[in-house]
């Protein structure tokens, strides 16, 4: 690989300067997660010093998307769809975060990530134009934006450099005031399933993030949301936000149940909780093609997708091409099965970056659901990590509850007697790549303390949480913290016949997917050469 100044290398090092280290995460979370007014201004200077206002980014034809959970599916499937109706030569643009393995999959076109050499003539076009012009309202915004915010700077360049015909936007972290937001006119909008995530920055209540999210929705656009069970506040606040701001029209989406058309599908995302995800995805597709953009950009769209109703009492109807466009799309890291060989004694990893306790009961669900098919003799491992700040101790408990609730549907629900010996090794790793130490260039990170690395505090509380939770006594799973992931591997793998699920942090299934890339069972696209 080159590492010529202007290489895709270089190119990562210098995006990795620009991450924003721990010291200043920290000084956000005592700031009462108070979020900065000056967050759009400031973006919206940044466009126009690399060439472009607001009103171009109109071009892109963005389908915007935010939630708490699922929002990256959601996006993959909405690209699936809009690639699967589009003409010879048409462009779909994807941004989304974070990476798996590496950067450029954040930004792709009909699915595949930039080329490297793509990736890094336009990185260094945003880079240069920002040095160049140095003009700045306020003192203090630095040269350039922090490593997210550069990134949705870079994704729009290479969206109007290509000339796509609709952008799939995921927003960062919340909506309103997500560097994604700069968008005036999007062509729809949509929210998926709400949880408590990122409360330092978006509030500690269901509705104050509702709130957040439903920033995105826009005067005249269309507002999309899927049903937040047992949240009806939540849900007023996304209907109240969509008539305040002036939107064309707000609908809830229908929650699949089964007999649904589309709960008969093999999605291409594994997983029950996919359903609602797809269904989204689907409403906002055929919103986007019933539009005036989409019958220009995408003749002929609205046949094949069929017209979104807003009557949730109607199940969605499932043409052929809606078929094949879910059945196609792929997500890396969600619910994903990555076995090593075919020799039935190979070691099966169970990839899912879920990181809140919502997203982990489901991924726990997913894992016991899918290792019962497999003989009981095999080993299980548990690697897991989270980033400094979650309640651990929650999340993990998301876990065993689900296991629990499996092995005995009768319990009492007094402690966790079956699952504390489902494992035979559950094992806490930082999310370091390799085992001196480094990481691969594009999965450093400056989030965390070198201190609190060094000496795996995070590592050693979610040991103790763990512990705690499943009690003492015989029989239970042997606990391990580790210093990196390349240790966690080789654990997992120190035994013919194991099943290892790997969760809590994308940064952690990245890591993981980096080490089974280099054994060569994953491929570029990072699908199992062996499924």
């Amino acid at each position: 690989m080159s590492t010529s100044p202007r290489s895709y290398t270089a190119a990562i090092e210098a995006l990795n300067t620009l991450q924003s280290n721990a010291a200043a995460i920290e000084a956000i979370r005592k700031s009462g997660g108070k979020l900065n007014d000056l967050a759009l201004p400031e973006m919206i200077e940044y466009l126009a010093r690399i060439g472009y206002s607001p009103s171009d980014l109109n071009r892109l034809n963005v389908v915007h998307i935010t939630g708490t959970k699922g929002k990256g599916s959601t996006s993959a499937f909405t690209s699936s769809l809009l690639q699967g109706v589009g003409t010879e030569g048409s462009k779909v643009g994807l941004y989304t975060s974070p990476h798996m393995v590496a950067v450029r999959e954040r930004i792709r076109i009909n699915g595949r990530p930039l080329e490297e050499d793509d990736f890094a003539k336009h990185f260094w076009e945003v880079w240069d134009r920002l040095g160049e012009n140095t003009t700045r309202k306020h003192d203090f915004t630095p040269l350039r934006p922090i490593y997210f915010r550069f990134l949705t700077l870079l994704a729009f360049h290479t969206f109007l450099s290509h000339k796509v015909d609709s952008t799939i936007l995921e927003v960062g972290i919340g909506g309103l005031y997500d560097s994604t937001n700069i968008v005036p006119q999007p062509i729809t909008t949509g929210i998926t399933a709400l949880g408590l995530d990122h409360t330092f920055m978006l509030g500690n209540t269901i509705e104050a993030i509702a709130s957040q999210k439903a920033g995105i929705y826009k005067k005249d656009v269309e507002a999309l949301a899927v049903r937040q069970p047992g949240r009806e506040g939540a849900e007023a606040v996304l209907r109240e936000t969509a008539k305040e701001v002036g939107a064309k029209s707000f609908a809830f989406v229908r929650s699949p149940t089964q007999g649904d058309p589309i709960t008969t599908l093999k999605l291409g995302l594994p997983g029950p909780h996919q359903y609602s995800n797809a269904s989204l995805a689907l409403a906002l597709a055929q919103s986007f093609a019933a539009s005036e953009v989409g019958k220009t950009h995408f003749p002929g769209a609205e046949e094949k997708l069929g017209s979104f109703k807003a009557d949730e009492d109607a199940p969605q109807e499932i043409t052929p091409f809606v078929q094949r466009a879910l059945e196609a799309a792929h997500w890396p890291g969600r619910c994903q099965r990555v076995p090593t060989d075919s020799s039935g004694k190979e070691t099966t990893f169970f990839l899912d970056g879920a990181h809140t306790t919502d997203s982990l009961s489901l991924c726990a669900k997913w894992f016991v659901n899918e290792v019962q098919q497999e003989e009981s003799k095999r080993r299980r491992v548990f690697i897991f990590n989270c980033t400094n700040g979650r309640s651990g101790p929650a999340l993990l408990g998301a876990v065993l509850d689900e296991i629990e609730r499996f092995l005995d549907p009768e319990g009492k629900g007094e402690g966790y007697p079956k699952a504390r010996e489902f494992f035979s090794d559950v094992a806490f790793c930082t999310n370091v790549t390799f085992h001196d130490g480094r990481s691969a260039g594009d999965l450093t990170s400056k989030a965390v303390d070198p201190s609190d690395l060094e000496a795996l505090t995070v590592q050693r509380e979610l040991s103790e949480a763990w512990k705690t939770l499943v009690g003492e006594g015989e029989g239970g799973s042997e606990v391990h913290v580790l210093p990196s992931i390349e240790d966690a591997v080789v654990l997992a793998k120190k035994v013919e016949g194991t099943d290892v699920l790997v969760s809590g942090s994308l940064h952690l299934v990245g890591g993981v997917m980096a080490h089974l890339r280099e054994e060569g069972v994953l491929d570029e696209e990072l699908k199992s050469v062996y499924l």
